[in-house]
């Protein structure tokens, strides 16, 4: 007989357990959720969630699906109740929801603020120039650009506004499109508004002008297959939500060029001769022949920033004076575009599997090490995976001058993609957003001259001002001049991980005979002086950068998962790094799923890379000037993972 206590257990027990089990696979079910894509969000949404994570006991989902099938008209109503719960949540409540990405763009509506009192004195610096400019008809031309660029990438063709993009812009453009493409997908927007443009800096120096434009707009914006017709793509993102974003445009100009009223590219018109313009693939007006992309004639746009990533750095660049002796026409800003370019090509050669690209702009050297990487993978039937990649900064750190050789610059670019290893002909794995930090060194021969002629139009022929073309030949198309070998500009010589670069660039130091060394700064903008390498506290670039902390812990979770196991305290521990460095552990839990295929090139033990690596740990573990004990288990798991136990006690005692 039973009593009325177990009555109430039988009749309830299903409710109380299946609410419990459910109620625990919300918060899975949130952190499964994808992020806003690569389109107009920051790494930081993408990345988004819960700072730790955990799994549901085996038994209480056993009981879960028991309850349902025994009792399915009490769990199948309840199952529809904490659905609509969870969508509540998803929709008001979610961290990753409405008020992340609130805050998201109020913290890109502040960093690209200024005052009324700085845009007045930055207009009144170009109006000494240029007599003509005027502030409202460059804004309202940027907001022709943006519009007319949003429908040139929905439409998959970014011929129409090329005249207007850098070189290096448009690479970056043809080869995002060109990695949807392999993904099988496109992006689809609709409902496009301009909310405001304003300007926000100003950064003159003797070769560019430079203006910062905020652009501020929404729209909606939501991936569809590749398949999908236009029409069909519309429809689609008229469902997607409307998103509100900030991004700053900058656009550079040769100083003391003239506003041509009714005579730019606008109007259709060459901005140097004022005929007509018709583009083309050469950007090269055919009546006075000038390259109308240079920005030698008007603003051309040369970067794209996401707000929230927006940081006006003044860094030091190690040699540029006496790199400027030998060539006084050198320019960081069209360097740096060269070498975004570059990068750009890197990618699309690693993607495509194929080297062709870089047959006219990189070493024979390097070309050959990365078709052996590239026939390596094919063995192994795998492709080299990069989706949603996007570029956060190039910034030039540093010259190495070589008399009767070849001079040496140093770029080091920072970038964010889904990366990794993936079957030949198969669907992309998983993959999580990853921060790299890369540098990319460029060759040139000593004595060699910049060719201003070219400006931003950076992939050229040095000796013809021909455009490159993708053919497989080392020769310009058009006069036959040898490329590829840096005898005239600047080429692709070897592109490392920062912790590789750094151990190689410390060891030419201590081969090198003692010599003072000279620095200048590469930005020349009202602004406090930079703060010299020599009065930061360790660890305070990593500190007050998301992305480069992100990069170190996915580099341990990496090393943990090169023995093909992670156990439950090298898990345990890593989730202790994601908690004090803020990094989202869903992401970290991917990465450790991925296995270190996920990285291009791992850290090898006991190499001096290895060892760059654990004195930055060691640096982020010192930033309040002690070391806990989770710390010290941090460092030392590490250094057992480097193979650097000796060198970590070392380290330790010397600072």
């Amino acid at each position: 007989m039973r009593t009325p206590l177990k009555r109430f257990l039988v009749s309830w027990t299903p409710w109380l357990l299946g609410g419990l089990g459910l109620m625990l696979l919300l918060p899975l079910v949130a952190e499964a959720r994808g992020g806003g894509g690569e389109h107009y969000t920051s790494s930081r949404d993408r990345d988004s969630g819960g700072g730790g994570g955990g799994s549901i006991p085996f038994e209480l989902i056993f009981w879960v699906v028991r309850f349902t099938f025994r009792y399915p008209h009490i769990m199948l109503p309840l199952i529809g109740v904490c659905w609509a719960l969870w969508y509540f949540y998803q929709k008001n409540l979610h961290p990753t929801g409405a008020t992340q990405r609130a805050l998201q763009q109020r913290e890109a509506e502040h960093r690209t603020t200024f005052s009324e009192r700085d845009v007045r004195g930055w207009v009144n610096a170009l109006s000494l120039k240029d007599p003509q400019f005027q502030l409202e008809p460059l804004l309202d031309k940027t907001r022709q650009l943006f519009l007319a660029l949003q429908d040139a990438w929905f439409k998959r063709d970014m011929s129409p506004v090329r005249p207007f993009l850098s070189d290096a812009t448009y690479q970056r453009f043809e080869v995002q499109l060109q990695l949807m493409r392999a993904q099988g997908v496109r992006d689809a927007i609709t409902d496009i508004q301009v909310l405001d443009v304003g300007l926000i800096g100003l950064d003159q120096s003797e070769w560019f002008d430079t203006v910062h434009l905020r652009v501020r707009a929404r729209m909606r914006d939501t991936d569809v297959p590749a398949s999908a017709s236009e029409a069909e793509a519309i429809q689609a993102a008229k469902g997607a939500r409307m998103e509100v974003f900030t991004e700053v445009w900058s656009f550079v100009r040769k100083p003391g060029v003239g506003t041509r009223i009714g005579e730019d590219l606008f109007q259709g018109k060459c901005p140097h001769c004022g005929a007509p313009f018709n583009g083309g693939a050469s950007n090269q007006c055919g009546y006075c022949e000038a390259i109308v992309n240079s920005g030698n004639y008007d603003w051309t746009l040369s970067e794209i920033t996401q707000g929230v990533e927006y940081v006006r750095h003044y860094a030091q660049v190690d040699n540029l004076r006496e790199a400027r002796e030998e060539d006084p026409a050198l320019n960081l800003e069209m360097l740096e575009d060269r070498a975004s370019l570059l990068f750009w090509k890197w990618v699309d050669a690693q993607s495509r599997t194929t080297t062709q690209g870089l047959s006219k702009v990189a070493t024979p050297e390097f070309i050959g090490q990365l078709d052996e990487e590239q026939a390596q993978l094919r063995q192994r039937r795998l492709r080299q995976v990069f989706l949603e990649c996007a570029v956060g900064g190039v910034t030039v750190r540093g010259f190495e001058l070589a008399p009767g050789g070849f001079d040496q610059a140093h770029v080091e670019v920072r970038w964010s993609a889904r990366m990794g290893q993936g079957p030949v002909n198969e669907k992309p794995p998983s993959l999580p957003t990853v921060p790299q930090r890369w540098v990319f060194t460029l060759l040139r021969k000593h004595g060699a001259r910049t060719n201003t002629a070219n400006g931003m139009s950076t992939d050229r022929c040095a000796q013809c001002n021909a455009p490159l073309t993708n053919s497989a030949a080392t020769t310009c198309d058009f006069c036959g001049t040898q490329l590829g070998t840096g005898e005239r500009d600047w080429v692709l010589a070897s592109a490392d991980s920062f912790e590789s670069w750094n151990a190689q660039a410390q060891r030419r130091f201590d081969a090198a005979p003692p010599r003072p060394r000279r620095q200048e700064s590469f930005a020349a903008a009202p602004a406090a002086p930079a703060v010299s390498h020599q009065e930061e506290k360790p660890g305070d670039d990593i500190i007050s950068d998301p992305q480069e902390r992100q990069r170190l812990l996915y580099m341990m979770a990496a090393l943990a998962t090169a023995d093909g196991h992670v156990d439950r305290a090298e898990r345990k521990l890593l989730e202790d790094c994601a908690r004090r460095w803020s990094v989202p552990w869903s992401q970290v839990e991917m990465a450790i799923n991925t296995g270190p295929s996920l990285f291009t090139r791992l850290v090898q033990r006991g190499t001096p890379e290895a060892e760059v690596f654990l004195t930055t740990l060691v640096e982020m573990a010192l930033v309040d000037g002690r070391i806990d004990r989770k710390e010290r288990r941090m460092l030392e798991f590490a250094a057992s993972h480097l193979g650097l136990q000796d060198k970590l006690g070392q380290l330790l005692r010397d600072q």
